[in-house]
């Protein structure tokens, strides 16, 4: 048996590295501990089921020490102030899966003659935020009656993504990588990135978060794209301070969108309490209770004293809410969310016509059998 020449350190950088639990590595690979010590070493085919399970390029095992990994676009995520390191696997891939899934697009929309956006790069971090709030309502039609019409926040924040689609962007949600339930994407760590092109804008969204915070990390992400700016974020709607001032501008943006402050000193009411307050309006808004906070702070309802103290009362209930998981839901619908309507109508349409080989199309969708791309062909309008 031909056993593999690995650097033991390659293989304790990739159990770090995956942030899997120890025992559960080890359930997998009983001569893990041999392999760190140098005392063993793995078959080849022992090393690439280890390098699957640990999420991490089997080719990087076989380098003469661990790589230096980066994140592939500007990172603008703080936490206390401070930048991130280390990004998580199921971050990378996410991210590179994107990047995959926008170059395909890319191509195709030249192919199709497809128009560019004519926002993307529309503003600069000096344009006043409720004109460029304006201008996003005007180009998307983002209509904040029929919003509030919606009678969840699922509802609301599905007829976002249809606007922001129509508009040009492929918009992406998903809380795991890919296709793989086992591949949980943490909010803590990233709610979401934007991907500009002058074709191809992209925005992922962090499925994992709350569907109210999620409406809110599309409207971060697509003032990005009114800078012609690729980020990646973790900047919620909290006013503070030790943030860039790109991701600071863009979050001024995503609250004027959300909530103009005009319309919500309109729905004021005299005497109301605060958690009646942020219920009510977060319900007619149909976004988090913590953007109204924010926005009350804005418009000087409250001051920073009182908002800090709502503030943390509010992040303790939604943690617990989040806590409490969501339903899968519709298969062909989750799959659709996953990878954007827009993008999986033109990847089957492709596929279809012969210019995308199945082969392609399955991996960039997350699919593997020819019964389920056709029903999503179905669900996208292009088949009968």
């Amino acid at each position: 048996m031909i056993r593999v020449p690995v650097n033991p350190e390659l293989i304790r950088w990739a159990c770090e590295r995956s942030g899997i639990a120890r025992e559960t590595l080890e359930a997998k690979f009983s001569k893990l501990p041999e392999w760190e010590s140098g005392k063993t070493r793995p078959t080849l085919k022992q090393l690439e089921k280890f390098a699957r399970s640990a999420h991490v390029p089997v080719g990087y095992l076989f380098l003469s020490a661990p790589p230096e990994e980066s994140i592939p676009i500007p990172d603008f995520r703080t936490l206390a102030g401070q930048p991130l390191t280390r990004p998580s696997p199921n971050l990378l891939d996410t991210i590179h899966m994107c990047q995959v899934r926008q170059d395909w697009y890319r191509d195709y929309a030249r192919r199709a003659g497809e128009p560019e956006p004519a926002f993307i790069g529309r503003a600069t971090i000096t344009t006043p935020h409720a004109e460029v709030a304006a201008d996003m309502r005007k180009t998307l039609g983002f209509d904040l009656a029929a919003r509030s019409d919606c009678p969840t926040w699922t509802g609301a924040l599905r007829l976002f993504i249809r606007q922001a689609g129509e508009a040009g962007v492929l918009v992406m949600v998903s809380g795991i990588v890919g296709s793989n339930t086992r591949r949980p994407l943490d909010p803590g760590e990233f709610r979401g990135f934007a991907l500009s092109d002058s074709l191809a804008p992209l925005i992922f969204v962090n499925g994992a978060d709350t569907k109210a915070a999620q409406m809110f990390t599309l409207a971060h992400e697509l003032a990005h794209l009114w800078l012609d700016t690729t980020a990646l974020s973790n900047l919620g709607a909290k006013p503070g301070e030790g943030f860039q001032p790109e991701e600071v501008w863009c979050n001024a943006v995503a609250a004027e969108l959300l909530v103009p402050l005009a319309a919500l000193r309109a729905n004021l009411e005299k005497g109301e309490e605060l958690t009646d307050t942020l219920s009510r309006l977060a319900r007619h808004f149909k976004v988090s209770t913590l953007v109204i906070l924010r926005r009350l702070l804005d418009a000087g309802r409250i001051d920073r004293t009182r908002f800090d103290s709502a503030w943390a009362g509010e992040m303790q209930r939604l943690q617990h809410l989040a806590q409490q998981g969501q339903g899968g839901g519709n298969f062909y619908s989750t799959t659709l969310s996953r990878v954007g309507r827009r993008f999986a109508r033109a990847l089957v349409v492709s596929t279809f016509e012969g210019q995308t080989l199945y082969r392609d199309a399955f991996r960039m969708l997350g699919v593997s059998k020819t019964g389920t791309f056709d029903a999503l062909g179905h669900e996208v309008g292009v088949m009968a």
